[in-house]
């Protein structure tokens, strides 16, 4: 029987573009589940008057969510009431680690669960769309479900990890365009998942076990980590023999793609090095791969390579800070006595998404360093996300000592060389994203770009 009455759980950058389009599904009812809490209750009011809460920058979502709002297919409610009746749930919420130890904090995931035990129907079928640690669906999402609801997973309810590949600035591209994979507690369960999600996506989408999509997804980020890594290694090794690392890489990408030989493909795809790595999945999925190897492997393993990566790209704030430092210094500016301007908290351009933002560790790093004071702009982000944040630049660069770029926003692109360097006292620039190529070598300005030094 074809799905009708849908619940997705968590009203964020998954939950929100997925319940949209499911919503606009001939014949589908969603309701969206979000908490009402000071940090996102907010959407609740927004989503259900047919508003986006995401900037003008996120193709077709405010149009997508204005019509299933208009023709009253989707609508938020803080209860969980609506799961008695849904064919299906999506578990969208959030799954970050602990600071210190890296373990998975699964509060929320576990909450959700075992309301939907102890709600859902029988026959329903349950998609966890949170990245999560390989192993965790099976040993400890599914005994949740089992023990609140009474029934028997594959039998009485189907089950499935299905992750999600969205992106800031292409949510509903991402969603309706890339490959799905779905993992099903067992083949049933797969081919349910499969059903429901051919409704929404227009790529091939391919079923599996929930162990084997569970691992491709945190190996998909942990992938991505470490070329990041590995850029941000050769940048700091440019730095030190004194090169430019974007000549560099420009040199090491000029290699020809020949897909007609693909084993002995000259072609390499170097990443950008920058300020930091942020997001939901980047900073954290390495340790989740990690989490499931040593808690349901049969043995522990260092993951020496991935795990290094990671240690490289949350260094990179530090080395921001470390280069302010010296900068001030050759300045003759005492860092202890600066005040320093924070160009962009959100860790995407042209984005409001902070969600590990490497503005945080850097602005930790700064007052380790003793700056006096510290002002941050960002023309997208609330300030909800970040007490005292500024929109207005002027304000933020007037009377510092030093600029340190985090976030390639266009509004920083734009800015013009002479109205900064009359706003700041010193005019020091540190640029972690390569946004003020356009301003090396001018007189008056010390500027120090990650990989090319000076």
């Amino acid at each position: 029987m074809a799905v009708q009455s849908l619940v997705v759980i968590g009203m964020g950058y998954v939950g929100i573009p997925a319940a949209a389009l499911f919503a606009d599904v001939p014949g589908f009812r969603v309701t969206g589940i979000q908490r009402r809490s000071a940090r996102s209750g907010w959407k609740i009011e927004l989503l259900n008057s047919g508003r986006s809460p995401f900037p003008e920058n996120e193709p077709g979502i405010a149009e997508l969510i204005q019509g299933v709002a208009k023709k009253r297919s989707f609508r938020v409610s803080d209860t969980y009431d609506a799961v008695a009746e849904a064919d299906a749930i999506l578990i969208d919420v959030q799954t970050p680690v602990e600071a210190v130890d890296h373990a998975p904090r699964y509060e929320s995931m576990r909450e959700a669960a075992e309301t939907v035990g102890r709600l859902m129907k029988k026959g329903a079928l349950v998609c966890i769309e949170s990245t999560v640690a390989p192993g965790t669906t099976q040993n400890m999402i599914k005994p949740i479900l089992e023990q609140s609801s009474g029934f028997t997973c594959g039998e009485d309810f189907s089950l499935c990890f299905s992750y999600e590949r969205v992106m800031v600035g292409k949510l509903l591209h991402n969603i309706v365009h890339y490959p799905r994979i779905v993992g099903g507690y067992t083949p049933r369960c797969a081919c349910r998942g499969v059903e429901l999600y051919n409704h929404i996506v227009r790529a091939p989408v391919s079923a599996t076990d929930c162990l084997t999509a569970e691992v491709a997804k945190t190996v998909e980020n942990a992938y991505r980590d470490v070329n990041i890594a590995f850029a941000n290694e050769v940048a700091l090794a440019c730095e030190s023999l004194g090169v430019d690392v974007y000549e560099v890489r420009g040199f090491v990408n000029n290699l020809p793609n020949e897909p007609a030989n693909p084993l002995t493909n000259p072609v390499r795809n170097m990443h950008m090095p920058g300020a930091g790595v942020g997001g939901h999945c980047l900073p954290k999925d390495s340790w989740l791969l990690k989490y499931g190897v040593d808690t349901y492997g049969k043995e522990p393993l260092p993951l020496k390579v991935i795990l290094g990566s990671r240690e490289t790209n949350d260094s990179m704030p530090r080395h921001m800070a470390d280069l302010a430092a010296q900068g001030l210094k050759e300045s003759g500016v005492d860092p202890s006595n600066a005040r320093v301007a924070v160009l962009g908290f959100a860790f995407l351009e042209n984005s409001d998404d902070t969600r590990n933002t490497p503005a945080v560790p850097l602005i930790e790093h700064l007052r380790r360093m003793g700056a006096r004071e510290i002002a941050v702009h960002d023309p997208f982000v609330r300030e909800e996300e970040y007490k005292g944040i500024e929109r207005d630049i002027e304000r933020v660069l007037s009377g510092a000592d030093c600029a340190c770029l985090v976030t390639r926003h266009r509004a920083y692109e734009v800015l013009k060389l002479e109205r900064v360097m009359s706003l700041m006292r010193h005019c020091v620039i540190i640029d972690g994203r390569n946004a003020f190529s356009r301003w090396r070598g001018s007189p008056g300005i010390h500027l120090s770009t990650i990989g090319r030094g000076k």
